[in-house]
């Protein structure tokens, strides 16, 4: 049975979460974990079955034995790490966004593609249950020719501070994952962006210079009209929704519950409230993603989310933010030269 031996950069929350889901990979082995800190993290290693913890993600990059890396390190160090691995001939998965500048990205995106190596982007969202489904019946022609999206994605509640001041703002950080949902349920590029955001919840988050409430709508190529809503709170849970109406019909993916039971009374109707927390709204789609990642190594097949959809979803994320703050629509160009310039698989 082919193997394929990993290292994880990077053993923060997401870090720690592929090492749970690689782990239930049997061709995937974990070697080593390398982040700035690891005194913490020697049980936690002995635990999980990893020989070797490190500070210097390098070391990672020089052992012959390790096939692929996870990037699961900050976002500004991404690109740098990507190159790096790139030309140490490993494979690469890689969080989202690939990093705050399209220059950068692009940059690392041809190195990627000159050394010959994989490259996934950690857009989990694609791989979840419903949204796949969605996305399906839209390939499938039963909802006709698309008009309209529609996507909802409300926090249950901001982020600190702190993590605003380093996150890239809500549109490269947050809305980013709907940018690539919009691509990829539509199956179409988005062409223009017209954004509008405030701060209604937290004062802190504008003096940070970002907004927590935002909508953006979007035109497609195939002529397609799209609607994004973005909350960082939802004192109901997690809101996470999704609907393509057509010619023929629409498909909508509702949120997740912890049961689908409704009691219905004199009183009202009553029902869960949708999941809390992004980990448990997406436990099987991060499975998912890094199945399907190790599906790609072991029997050399593309990956499902390529380095150039990193690339799109950051240029719409960075049209949204010019259209914020200019107060006018931005277009997008999407010429065959890019194309062929970035790594597809």
């Amino acid at each position: 049975m082919k193997k394929v031996t990993v290292g994880i950069i990077g053993a923060g929350r997401i870090g720690k979460l592929h090492v749970d889901n690689l782990k239930l990979i049997p061709e995937i082995t974990i070697k080593a974990v390398s982040d700035v800190v690891v005194d913490h993290l020697q049980q936690w290693a002995a635990d999980k079955g990893i020989p070797t913890l490190t500070t210097n993600y390098q070391d990672l990059l020089a052992d012959p034995e390790i096939d692929a890396v996870f990037i699961c390190s900050p976002t500004t160090t991404h690109a740098q790490i990507i190159k790096e691995a790139a030309r140490a001939k490993k494979h690469i998965f890689c969080e989202k966004p690939v990093s705050f500048s399209v220059e950068e990205t692009i940059e690392a995106l041809h190195t990627v593609k000159e050394e010959g190596v994989k490259l996934q982007v950690g857009f989990n969202r694609r791989f979840d249950p419903n949204f796949k489904k969605v996305r399906n019946l839209v390939q499938q022609g039963e909802v006709g020719q698309p008009h309209i999206l529609k996507i909802t994605s409300r926090d249950p509640q901001p982020p600190s501070i702190e993590y605003v001041q380093t996150s890239g703002g809500l549109f490269m950080d947050m809305m980013i994952h709907d940018f690539d949902m919009a691509r990829y349920v539509m199956d179409s590029e988005v062409v223009e962006v017209s954004a509008h955001g405030t701060t209604l919840i937290n004062p802190a988050i504008a003096e940070a210079g970002d907004v927590d409430t935002a909508i953006v709508t979007l035109k497609f190529a195939n002529g397609a009209l799209g609607v994004i809503d973005n909350s960082r709170q939802a004192v109901y849970g997690y809101d996470q929704r999704v609907e393509v109406f057509g010619a023929k019909g629409s498909a909508t993916a509702d949120n997740c519950r912890p049961t689908t039971v409704e009691v219905s009374t004199a009183e009202g109707v009553v029902k869960d409230k949708p999941l809390y927390f992004f980990l448990e709204r997406y436990t099987q789609a991060y499975i998912e993603e890094v199945s399907e990642f190790a599906k790609s190594l072991l029997e050399d097949q593309s990956v499902v989310c390529s380095g150039n959809d990193g690339l799109q979803a950051e240029r719409i994320a960075k049209a949204a933010k010019e259209s914020f703050e200019t107060g006018r629509p931005v277009k997008i160009e999407h010429t065959e030269l890019v194309e062929d310039k970035v790594a597809l698989n």
